[in-house]
């Protein structure tokens, strides 16, 4: 039975090959549990054209509703040559795409050193001011420069959301104040490692809470198809799980799942305004 509820899930990596198989079976048990949107994230530029080739697949009963995003993630900095800078820039011009990303800092690993982290998330933030489009934005153990070069740019910018935001009160409440969107996936169902989310949610205001899976990525622990789907982390997210997600979130706040779907869904809508979801 179809769901009555309304949710967008507003990153899933729907590019990678793990979904390749069975992707209409993904985006329908997504649309029977009430998605209606799910944004196609794009972090390389191969990625992101990728993920612009699904948003522009004909609509078709029964599946939610496709748009992209389109950037390169902090990992991959190094590879935004000018060539593929400007490539990106025509990217971003097409309707399908909503936002600018998936760019930022990601210290954690540096896969590319952090000066060259710091030089392509500039480069993209330049590029969503100059395209009234918002960010979508990846910031892990970076947050003092990250926020830093976003505070620089955000009076130029339509808007942004931080994307699976795991940070503490003190990083939360520094992103609110820069009038940023903040994402939550399912690390808040992560008893290990998640659990402070729990407190923090409560904190965001409405309007400005968004939900995602970042799937194939952060399947919930507390759902049985963690060891069902693969033992443990490597048990495949779907977006069909958002709706788990909310309903964490919405117990975490105190809210009805059909409240909390009602007004993330409509953040969504107004910080994507360029999607018909």
């Amino acid at each position: 039975m179809t769901s009555l509820v309304s949710l967008v899930d507003i990153g899933a990596n729907l590019t990678k090959p793990v979904f390749r198989k069975d992707m209409d079976a993904v985006l329908s048990r997504a649309a029977h549990a009430g998605v209606v949107a799910i944004l196609v994230t794009g972090t390389t530029v191969p990625g992101s054209q990728e993920a612009c080739r699904l948003a522009t697949e004909p609509d078709r009963v029964g599946r939610p509703r496709l748009f992209a995003t389109a950037g390169v993630h902090p990992h991959h900095a190094s590879s935004l040559s000018p060539a593929l800078l400007t490539e990106l820039r025509a990217m971003v011009m097409r309707p399908e795409v909503v936002a600018v990303g998936e760019c930022g800092l990601d210290y954690n690993r540096n896969y590319s050193p952090p000066i060259e982290q710091r030089r392509a998330f500039v480069e993209q933030l330049e590029l969503a001011a100059d395209v009234r489009k918002p960010v979508f934005l990846h910031d892990r153990d970076a947050s003092d420069d990250f926020a830093e070069l976003l505070g620089r740019w955000r009076p130029k910018l339509t808007g942004g959301v931080v994307h699976c935001f795991t940070g503490d009160r003190q990083t939360l409440e520094r992103y609110l104040a820069l009038d940023m969107h903040i994402g939550i996936t399912g690390w808040i169902c992560d008893d290990r490692r998640g659990s402070h989310l729990r407190e923090l949610v409560k904190l965001v205001p409405r309007g400005r809470l968004l939900v995602e899976t970042d799937a194939p990525f952060l399947l919930p622990r507390d759902l049985p198809e963690w060891r069902a789907l693969g033992r443990g982390k490597y048990g495949r997210n779907e977006p069909v799980f958002v709706a788990h997600v909310a309903r964490t979130v919405a117990k975490c706040r105190g809210e009805s799942f059909e409240d909390l779907s009602e007004h993330t869904t409509a953040a969504a809508r107004a910080l994507f305004a360029g999607a018909a979801f």
